[in-house]
């Protein structure tokens, strides 16, 4: 049984020395969300001490692959008679509790867990303790960190590798023999910089951080009024909550956040593009405080060469509201003010040497300035003829065009969440998003009324960037 603290117990001297759960886990995969545990093992230390081990197989309801059958020694007719994760979730959570856990690449171990319980409609919240990282902290010099490299380096046993108990044993002599070779300072000072949890805002409760899950999506920060503080995103909500309380790097702005914050909610999306768009709305719809970018531009911008028949090209700044009004294959530069926009058609003129009178920003007879400067070719006094010029200022916008949309209506961009099932369906239209579906009706309800194309510059940013950077893992889905 256990052995846990009681009031007669000594106080740990290190965090080492707390209640602590050696984990590892075989698994039928790489991924949380598409393969599942095989095999758990766990040893339980209290005060140093080793003092329970347990171990079972899991049934993951799917066959194994000859790969991992033949990495771990478990084959497909032993996890058959094991019981499923629901079936041992309950006990294993007990034995959890109040427990750090430990991992080699906890990460992974620590996902997996996340993942399973998360079907069951739970959120594990443990602190997380990393032997690969805790490893390449004590021994820098070292190349390998791997369990195999530990177990040479340290001169340890393992007699049977791969499979999760003598494995999960095998960090426990990890740690054993670092706490024998190494000064305690050294050793408690890698560990809590792992640990380190930052300090709360004095608004916010523990029990509130738990709460927050660690997928994607977006959190809201509010005063002792409820006024709107604050709109971020995140692929892990609560990792990037807490990293606005780590005050060794906080910024003005953060520590007056802190100082105001009172509560906090969110929004899960199913993946980080979700999450991307739904900060850039929200920022513009709900006008938090402290955000600055992403606000609402409307005056929005842009270039526009209209057709010419043997005359000078002159660009007209036009400012987009509808894309219905604009073809985007039209635009030159996108610009959050019109006169951001003269400002930049200016700075062309003067890097490709155009004629301010041609381009009509200069009006009267004779020369331009810049032609007196010698800094225009002569299109204003007849040097430079008009076929000549429109070609260099065609040439001189051509990194300014903008994108053209790729596709011939609307698309569907399909998420699903790395543990939750949530899918999320982005509809997208020249470069718009109409909103979001989360099944097949959803998706015709949309596209039965879709609203405006409401054309933004940052979610345009957003959706361009995402779709060149990613376009070999988006699912997307014609409509």
């Amino acid at each position: 049984m256990l052995n846990q603290p009681g009031l007669f117990d000594p106080p740990p001297t290190s965090l080492l020395d707390g209640r602590l759960a050696l984990l590892d886990l075989e698994t039928t995969g790489t991924s949380p969300t598409r393969d599942r545990i095989i095999e758990i093992g766990l040893v339980l230390f209290n005060q140093g001490e080793p003092v329970e081990e347990w171990s079972t197989l899991v049934n993951p309801e799917t066959g194994l692959s000859p790969f991992i059958e033949g990495y771990t020694g478990i084959s497909t007719s032993m996890v058959a008679e094991a019981p499923i994760f629901a079936r041992v979730a309950r006990e294993l959570l007990q034995k959890l509790r109040g427990t750090t856990l430990i991992a080699h690449n906890a990460r992974f171990d620590y996902g997996f867990l996340k993942a399973e319980f998360g079907r069951l409609g739970y959120t594990l919240q443990l602190p997380m303790l990393c032997t690969v990282r805790l490893s390449r902290k004590l021994f820098p010099r070292e190349r390998k960190h791997g369990l195999d490299a530990i177990i040479a380096r340290h001169g340890l046993e393992c007699s049977n590798r791969h499979r999760a108990l003598d494995d999960a044993r095998v960090l426990g002599d990890f740690l054993a023999d670092v706490r024998r070779e190494l000064q305690p300072e050294d050793v408690e000072k890698a560990v809590r910089l792992q640990l380190k949890r930052p300090s709360l805002p004095s608004g916010l409760s523990e029990g509130t951080i738990e709460t927050i899950p660690e997928g994607p999506g977006v959190y809201r920060f509010y005063d002792s009024q409820d006024r709107l503080l604050y709109v971020g995103k995140s692929v892990n909500l609560k990792q990037r909550v807490m990293s606005h309380f780590s005050g060794d790097h906080r910024s003005p702005k953060g520590l007056r956040i802190s100082q105001q914050l009172q509560r906090i909610d969110w929004d899960e999306t199913a993946g980080e593009l979700g999450a991307l768009l739904l900060e850039a709305e929200q920022v513009k719809r709900l006008n938090p405080i402290h955000n600055r970018q992403l606000r609402r531009h409307n005056n929005l911008s842009s270039l526009r060469i209209p057709e010419v028949d043997g005359g000078f090209a002159r660009p007209e700044i036009v400012t987009l509201r509808r894309l219905e009004e604009t073809p985007l294959a039209d635009l030159y530069g996108l610009y959050r003010t019109r006169n951001a926009a003269g400002k930049a058609l200016r700075a062309l003129m003067d890097e490709h040497a155009l004629c301010a009178k041609a381009l009509g920003l200069e009006k009267g007879k004779g020369a331009c300035f810049g032609y007196q400067l010698k800094k225009c070719r002569g299109a204003c006094i007849g040097e430079e003829p008009p076929a000549e010029h429109n070609a260099r200022l065609l040439s001189a916008l051509a990194g300014e065009k903008v994108r053209d949309w790729p596709y011939p209506g609307p698309i569907g961009i399909r998420e699903r969440h790395p543990a939750r099932n949530q899918e999320d369906i982005l509809l997208i239209d020249r470069w718009c998003h109409l909103g979001t579906a989360h099944d097949d009706e959803g998706v015709i309800d949309l596209l039965d009324d879709p609203p405006p194309l409401d054309f933004d510059l940052d979610r345009y940013k957003t959706l361009v960037r995402f779709m060149r950077e990613k376009k070999d893992v988006l699912e997307i889905v014609q409509l």
